[in-house]
């Protein structure tokens, strides 16, 4: 391949590419808008064998340090309809679409689905490596398939539900594939003209009385669940952030009733067989950094899950305040806490 082909800008700052607003430098930057930009990419001469690091919205990434190969942003559009029965509908999308920008088509065309998702950050092919969820909906829920492209031998392959071996924010790509494929196009199953909702999750059902709303619809959902999430979640066009930086934990039952015993207001949601998913939220705030500002970074006075830069930090001082905040709720309750985020 012809690198004069590629165009890519050296030493450039991150922090227009990552929400958390971190100044790492990248050595290297350039953008993908097809997968042929891709393989491009992956084969030149020039980067064969340099390090590279694929973007997407950049929600769900902490720059600890300035990153010293290739980062490509990826930019691959296009919504498409590729089947429909009389219930269902199939749409093939981008891996470069702005996710809540996908979640407002699906509303716009009355296709049901994923009308809880509304408002996530990131792009569509960031959702099923970490199976996006929020109140009460995943994304392996409408996942049918994706394509993505070997890394290695630069091969599109194909990945079913089953093979994708999703869990509670998790999957293969976070695992045994990381680093090994790039997501290239999601394809959803979607309901067609939805007359049954999921509203029971967290303040949904509440919300939409206040917006004296009787009968959801797609619209009525997303609305509320935009309501929810700007009432509770930074924007992090005005401040630094990842959205959630923990997971939830999942433990085992038994250890939640001993839990119980010394804490009574403990909240929990059943999980699997034997065990209960606990708020990470609340366990930090219970550990007291509800609100805390530690030098340019802290933890959001309205969710204790987002941790914010101020203006000014760095990676690293996010990283040691997670860290701090993890040796407390282990100390406290016996409990770890792992990172949502991926940390660079």
């Amino acid at each position: 391949m012809d690198a004069h082909s590629i165009s890519c800008q050296e030493h450039r700052s991150l922090q227009p590419f990552n929400t958390f607003g971190i100044a790492a430098q990248a050595r290297y930057l350039t953008e993908a808008r097809s997968v042929f930009d891709l393989e491009n990419i992956l084969f030149s001469e020039r980067f064969r064998h340099v390090p590279k690091l694929f973007l997407g919205g950049g929600s769900n990434v902490l720059f600890t340090k300035d990153f010293d190969g290739l980062v490509v942003l990826v930019k691959i559009g296009g919504i498409e309809t590729v089947r429909e029965d009389e219930s269902h509908v199939w749409l093939k999308v981008g891996a470069g679409v702005n996710w809540h920008a996908f979640v407002m088509h699906t509303i716009g065309n009355d296709m049901g689905g994923v009308e809880n998702l509304s408002l996530i950050p990131g792009t569509v092919g960031a959702a099923p490596m970490q199976n996006v969820g929020a109140y009460g909906v995943e994304t392996k829920d409408t996942f049918d398939s994706l394509e993505a492209l070997g890394i290695e031998s630069g091969d599109l392959r194909v990945f079913s539900h089953a093979e994708c071996r999703f869990g509670y924010r998790e999957s293969v790509f976070k695992h045994e594939l990381r680093g090994k494929y790039i997501i290239t196009s999601v394809t959803f199953r979607l309901k067609k003209k939805p007359s049954v909702f999921n509203v029971s999750y967290g303040d949904i059902q509440k919300t939409l009385s206040e917006m004296n709303v009787s009968q959801p619809t797609l619209r009525t959902i997303s609305e509320a669940v935009i309501r929810i999430r700007q009432s509770k979640l930074p924007d992090p066009a005005q401040i630094g952030n990842a959205g959630s930086f923990f997971k939830n934990p999942v433990i085992a039952r038994q250890q939640f009733e001993e839990l119980k015993v010394r804490f009574p207001d403990l909240p929990a949601y059943p999980a699997e067989t034997d065990t209960v998913k606990i708020p990470a939220g609340w366990l930090i705030e219970q550990c007291g950094w509800k609100g805390l500002r530690v030098g340019n970074t802290g933890v959001h006075q309205k969710q204790a899950l987002v941790l914010v830069n101020y203006g000014g930090a760095d990676g690293l001082e996010i990283k040691n305040l997670s860290e701090k905040i993890q040796a407390s709720v282990l100390e406290k309750f016996n409990i770890r806490l792992q990172a949502e985020v991926n940390f660079v």
